[in-house]
């Protein structure tokens, strides 16, 4: 591990020297290039000179305790007694930075939630997890941006795509894949009968142009009349667009803007996340079931959480975590059990090494 850490520090060092040279800072992509590479490496290299400042000050306290000076030994005392009990969490904590990271994890998202079964009650549950996202996103001081959206018109929604932009917004986001179960009575229910519905969150990393290439001649362009609410222009005009993509059948539909153009851009961002999810799952299906971790897999099929309002619960199944506070988690409070995630993929990575 510190033949590791000590190639990354050095790399760092010399990264340092690079980005200030003139030449360099004269030619912007090698110089971005760099700046990225120090940025992924920094966090690391921090926590590495810290545990190395803590371990040249035990070998300071222990000079110190070989001194005559009472007062003095005394102070050492204390000292090596606190860095000692540092050093093993330090350990413990470079150990989990060096583990292989997400290369998405740094990206924008593109969320999207499907009503699943139960009918007008899944599309009320589907509105109430759109909302804990958007809540989520504000908490978190990301740009949150809805780019379709299929409502009912009584709050609830059938299908929803979101663009949300920020800093490590897919780290976060991505262990929300899944199948999310709603136990409540709904407010249509008179005999006051608890049901049971359904709807699927799908996170997909935003890509670029560059990582997925579409060939404009396999995708065929539809446009037509808006529908739903709408402004003025919304419903008379052919903005909406939708996308086929012919070699893998996949279908995209924006109508959220007036411009058609800005629709196509939008649908064109949504086609390329979807081609590049395909991807990663096909790659995912190579892996033998003995390697792949079940925590974090993103499988859209597993049932991963359940919102029960008799009980006022949330209950994570892929980590057996329970907590009562539904009321703040749909507010957007959910920091506990995506901590919670993480956690478990850590340990579970770490197993694995």
């Amino acid at each position: 591990m510190f033949d590791k850490l000590d190639f990354i520090l050095e790399k760092y060092e010399e990264l340092s020297m690079k980005v200030s040279d003139p030449d360099v800072i004269n030619n912007q992509p090698v110089w971005q290039k760099h700046i990225k590479e120090m940025g992924e490496m920094e966090p690391v290299v921090n926590k590495y000179r810290e545990y190395k400042k803590a371990k040249e000050g035990i070998a300071e306290a222990k000079e110190m305790l070989e001194m005559g000076d009472e007062e003095l030994r005394e102070l050492a005392k204390m000292e090596l007694s606190e860095l000692e009990d540092q050093i093993p969490v330090m350990e413990e904590e470079l150990k989990i930075a060096l583990l292989p990271k997400d290369p998405n994890d740094e990206k924008n998202v593109i969320l999207e939630v499907r009503a699943g079964t139960g009918g007008e009650e899944a599309a009320l549950f589907g509105g109430d997890l759109l909302r804990m996202y958007l809540r989520y996103a504000e908490r978190r001081g990301w740009k949150a941006e809805i780019m379709d959206m299929n409502d009912t018109g009584i709050g609830g929604v059938k299908e929803a795509e979101v663009l949300i932009k920020g800093k490590g917004a897919y780290s976060r986001l991505k262990y929300e894949s899944g199948t999310h179960r709603v136990q409540r009575v709904p407010a249509t229910e008179s005999s006051g009968r608890i049901h049971t519905s359904a709807a699927t969150i799908a996170v997909l990393p935003e890509v670029d142009d560059v990582e997925v290439e579409i060939n404009p001649n396999d995708v065929r362009v539809d446009v037509y009349r808006s529908s739903g609410n709408g402004g003025q222009c919304v419903n008379t005009t052919d903005s909406a667009v939708r996308l086929t993509h012919i070699p893998s059948g996949l279908v995209v539909t924006c109508q959220d803007e007036k411009s058609q153009i800005k629709n196509k851009e939008k649908a064109f961002k949504v086609l390329r996340a979807r081609l590049y999810d395909l991807k990663l799952q096909e790659q995912n299906d190579e892996i033998s079931a003995e390697r792949r971790s079940q925590v974090g897999s993103g499988d859209r099929s597993e049932r991963i959480r359940t919102y029960n309002f008799p009980q006022g619960r949330v209950t994570d199944h892929r980590i057996g975590m329970t907590i009562y506070k539904l009321d703040s988690f749909l507010d957007g409070d959910i920091d506990e059990i995506i901590d919670g995630m993480i956690t478990s993929e850590q340990a579970e990575k770490m197993k694995n090494l």
